[in-house]
């Protein structure tokens, strides 16, 4: 399992920036709390977010899911590091109408979602629990239930960051994601981090 597809999205973006100054429409983050996982409607994410940038299908544990895609960059604009083109991201996979997983992502400094990624290996499947998580890395900045995850009646937090940097013709790219899967008394059940690209 992998982490809702936004980082070869964000790149795109990013680059399409840093040429014409712009890329995207600029959005807002949903309140915590304005749409919820397991719970609310693709026309209800329409309602709070607006049409999306882009839309689409991903296959996850053998169910199709669509995609609604939001993103913004600045060509011009100060990243989370020296010479990162800022850019925000949100994806939200749906299941038969229903919400079954979102992702923030983002370089700007004001809400970049970078995370400690030595932190990881202290997060042991069957002993951490959901609020040592927490503890650990801070708020999620994605969420995710069956069947964007393998096992129905668990939930997922997701921690990832994308960022790109340099001029056109020498486009870096990096990005880590971290999925934690947890049982239905709030105890690890899975953890997957992977990353990729030059920080």
């Amino acid at each position: 399992m992998t982490s809702i597809p936004l980082f070869k999205f964000l790149a795109t973006v990013a680059t399409v920036a840093v040429l014409s100054g712009c890329a995207g429409t600029n959005f807002k983050r949903p309140d915590a709390g304005a749409l919820q996982v397991g719970k609310s409607t693709l026309a209800q994410v329409n309602q709070v977010m607006g049409p999306p940038e882009q839309t689409g299908e991903s296959l996850r544990n053998g169910e199709k899911l669509k995609m609604s895609r939001y993103v913004y960059a600045e060509g011009a604009g100060t990243g989370k590091y020296p010479g990162v083109v800022p850019a925000r991201a949100m994806v939200f996979l749906t299941h038969n109408d229903l919400l079954v997983a979102e992702e923030f992502v983002s370089s700007f400094p004001t809400d970049a979602t970078d995370f400690d990624e030595s932190r990881v290996r202290n997060i042991v499947k069957g002993k951490t629990t959901r609020a040592e998580v927490l503890a650990l890395l801070g708020r999620p900045n994605g969420s995710g239930v069956y069947p964007f995850i393998k096992t129905r009646g668990e939930t997922a937090a997701m921690y990832s960051y994308a960022h790109a940097k340099g001029s056109v013709f020498n486009m870096k790219f990096f990005n880590h994601s971290l999925i934690v899967s947890f049982d239905a008394a709030g105890v690890v059940s899975d953890v997957e981090y992977i990353a990729n690209g030059e920080r």
